[in-house]
């Protein structure tokens, strides 16, 4: 919901002008690959008690998940593999900032963790499901369906869980009720999708037929 929102003007204040400097000197592969590292770099930050420096490494690691695709289309080197490679990245992040939130509490985060880390399966199994069977009119590799949470939404309530440690309850909670509607509410319209096509598929096969019925 926010990205739909905001990432139009995030995008040309923040990333089109840095990409376009950096079209000869690195890879878009190369930055997905940065942005997973950010991302790992959590755990030990959380470990260290340095919330300030987890919040600036992933930050910076979603930073640079949006400049590796914006890097790729300027340079026309959009690939099957940059796509894989950048789905993959975000999913270590994701795993990574949650493992780094049960360290801090080993004890008292375990389920909390657990069903976050749930309903982020079945989140993205559905996201990636949709995107496979649907048509792609984006500028992405795939079909985009966006939903009540996405990675900007994530990622605001990874910060808040690292800086509100004493309503991290309560922010998985939320936050994996959050998750999981995302995932039912997109595969309820894409199987409405489905339904309306056949239903026109069906009308178009009728009028197919009474029109060879009259000639």
């Amino acid at each position: 919901m926010i990205e739909q929102r905001v990432r139009r003007y995030y995008q040309i204040m923040f990333v089109d002008a840095v990409a376009v400097g950096l079209k000869k000197r690195i890879k878009p592969n190369t930055i997905t690959l940065m942005s997973g590292l950010f991302g790992v770099l959590v755990i030990p930050a959380m470990l260290f008690n340095q919330v300030m420096l987890a919040i600036g490494l992933l930050l910076t690691s979603g930073y640079c998940d949006t400049l590796d695709g914006t890097l790729a289309r300027f340079t026309n080197n959009t690939t099957k593999w940059g796509s894989l490679l950048d789905i993959t990245t975000d999913r270590l992040v994701e795993f990574s900032v949650v493992m780094a939130l049960w360290l801090v509490d080993p004890t008292h985060r375990a389920l909390w963790c657990f069903f976050m880390l749930g309903s982020m399966l079945m989140c993205i199994t559905s996201f990636l499901v949709v995107g496979i069977f649907s048509e792609n009119f984006s500028q992405k590799s795939f079909h985009y369906s966006p939903g009540i949470m996405e990675r900007s939404e994530a990622f605001f309530f990874f910060i808040l869980m690292m800086l509100w440690p004493q309503a991290f309850s309560f922010l998985a909670l939320l936050f994996t009720i959050l998750v999981t509607l995302t995932a039912v509410i997109r595969l309820m319209q894409f199987r409405t999708q489905q339904m309306i096509a056949v239903a026109n598929n069906h009308d178009l096969e009728v009028t197919r037929l009474e029109q060879d019925g009259q000639s």
